[in-house]
């Protein structure tokens, strides 16, 4: 409802005192007490600070980690394998605590790699296919079992969401390829039964 010319009205919520009173004047324009306009653009300042602080923040903080532990697995991975004539594709990448499984396909060829984060940096300790979905596989390579259990678990999970056809290139690796800490894997190591990066 638009206040007529003159009305007043007061500016309060039911159950509060009444603050100040507002005039509408001739001109549609609103009349408001100097210390009640000096104040507002402050408080508004303030509530949108607050907001922005406690809100979205606290709400995204641990998918923000997430997403930028998942690029630089992703990077670690093309610097090693990502060719011009063979991109390397990294999806999906699954985290649980210090240790990563990313699948990766390259051309017709694909696998999974188990990576350990190691003073702030991912590196590549384990390649393989549908062993590294076996609690049992991941353990021998150093994880402990109730962070190999969630893992295995989120993995299955993750990749229940992709194309049948792109999980299934995930099994062509064959065995279970432990990377040595150092070791440049990729430049000219063959997999399995001839099959290279």
């Amino acid at each position: 409802m638009v206040p007529a010319i003159g009305d007043q009205s007061q500016a309060r919520c039911p159950g509060t005192k009444i603050i100040h009173t507002t005039t509408f004047n001739p001109f549609g324009e609103i009349n408001m007490p100097r210390s009640v306009l000096q104040y507002l653009p402050i408080a508004s300042l303030a509530a949108s600070l607050l907001f922005i602080a406690a809100g979205p923040a606290t709400a995204h903080e641990k998918p923000t980690t997430h997403r930028t532990s998942a690029q630089a697995i992703e990077h670690v991975m093309k610097a090693q394998f990502d060719k011009p004539e063979a991109p390397l594709t990294v999806v999906p990448v699954t985290i649980e605590g210090d240790y990563a499984i990313a699948g990766w396909i390259q051309k017709d060829r694909g696998g999974r790699a188990l990576l350990k984060a190691e003073g702030g940096k991912w590196t590549i300790r384990v390649c393989a296919g549908d062993g590294l979905l076996r609690v049992s596989t991941l353990e021998m390579a150093g994880v402990s079992g109730p962070i190999a259990k969630r893992l295995a678990e989120k993995v299955a999970a993750a990749e229940k969401r992709l194309p049948v056809d792109q999980v299934k290139k995930f099994s062509l690796f064959e065995g279970v390829l432990k990377i040595e800490a150092g070791s440049q894997h990729g430049n000219g190591h063959s997999h399995g039964s001839g099959q290279r990066h």
